[in-house]
């Protein structure tokens, strides 16, 4: 169990504005470190990667997904401590997703988050507060401008 990854799913969530331009859902984080990152978390025992994801970004927003792609970028990182909560994991895996979901009211998990914020490409790359989340967000921000 020791030197053991925790396998999870980024997914970078947006919805389309009036103009068909998205603004990207940051969430303002609280558990075991304060800042800015988008929707993810861990893919449970027996679950496969994109029921993770749909979960993962049902359960930390509330919103209706509309889209859901599964892209085939990959990282992994060390926490920067160890985690009480997830004994035996010295830091997580991700494949990355986006979500493209609908308008509505978002119920934030008050223990993990403490705001949120709908923001355009070049605010949200400055407000987000890890390099892989900020390279896996101008990932996805290429791959829309192409569908637009």
């Amino acid at each position: 169990m020791k030197n053991n990854y925790r396998k999870a799913v980024f997914i970078v969530t947006y919805r389309l504005n009036s103009q068909q331009k998205p603004e990207y859902l940051i969430l303002k984080r609280k558990l075991h470190w304060i800042g800015w990152e988008f929707p993810k978390g861990g893919i449970e025992k027996n679950e496969n990667i994109t029921s993770a994801a749909k979960r993962e970004c049902k359960e930390e927003t509330s919103l209706k997904i509309i889209k859901i792609k599964k892209h085939s970028i990959k990282g992994k990182y060390k926490y920067h401590k160890l985690l009480k909560d997830r004994p035996g994991f010295i830091g997580q895996t991700y494949t990355l997703f986006s979500a493209e979901v609908s308008d509505g009211k978002i119920k934030l998990d008050k223990k993990e988050h403490s705001a949120y914020a709908w923001l355009p490409y070049n605010k949200a790359i400055k407000k987000l507060t890890w390099k892989n989340q900020k390279k896996c967000l101008r990932i996805v921000n290429k791959s829309l401008e192409k569908k637009i």
